[in-house]
C-alpha cells in the first residue's frame, strides 16, 4: 500500500466517512450528534470519528486503498449469487462455497481496515448476542 501515491490526500468526504463507518460495522451517524445513538455515548465510535478527522495524508491514502478494495469485494458478493441456480454447465462447475468464501474475504478486509484505524470491528456485536467461535 505504500506505493499508492495516486490516491488523494484531501480530507475524507462525507460519503467516504459513511463507507468507513459501515465497513467497520458502525451505525449511521445521522445529521445530529444527539440522543442515545450519538458517538458521544460510545468510546469506540468517538475514537473512530476522531481518527477519521485527524489522519495524516499518508494514512488517508491507506484508508482510500482499503475502501477501493472493499467496494470491489462488497460488489462481488451479490453478483456471485447469480450462479447459485447452476451447479454445472458444460465443463464449468460452480463452487458451492463461492458466496461464503467471498463474504469471508470481504470480512477479512473489513477487519484489516478496523485494525488499521485502531477500533473494534462491529462494536455493537458484543451487546447484540452474537457468539463468535
Amino acid at each position: 500500500m505504500s506505493g499508492s501515491s495516486s490516491l488523494s490526500n484531501a480530507a475524507l468526504n462525507d460519503a467516504e466517512r459513511v463507507d468507513v463507518r459501515r465497513f467497520c460495522g458502525y451505525p449511521a451517524y445521522g445529521n445530529t450528534a444527539s440522543g442515545a445513538q450519538s458517538w458521544r455515548f460510545f468510546q469506540a465510535y468517538g475514537t473512530l470519528e476522531y481518527r477519521l478527522t485527524n489522519v495524516l495524508p499518508e494514512e488517508l491514502q491507506v484508508i482510500r486503498q482499503y475502501l477501493s478494495w472493499l467496494y470491489l469485494l462488497e460488489q462481488a458478493v451479490p453478483t456471485s449469487a447469480a450462479n447459485l441456480d447452476t451447479d454445472k454447465a458444460a465443463s464449468w462447475t460452480h463452487s458451492r462455497t463461492e458466496v461464503m468464501d467471498r463474504v469471508r474475504l470481504f470480512d477479512e478486509w473489513r477487519r484489516r481496515l478496523a485494525a488499521f484505524l485502531g477500533i473494534p470491528l462491529d462494536p455493537g456485536a458484543a451487546a447484540g448476542g452474537r457468539i463468535v467461535i
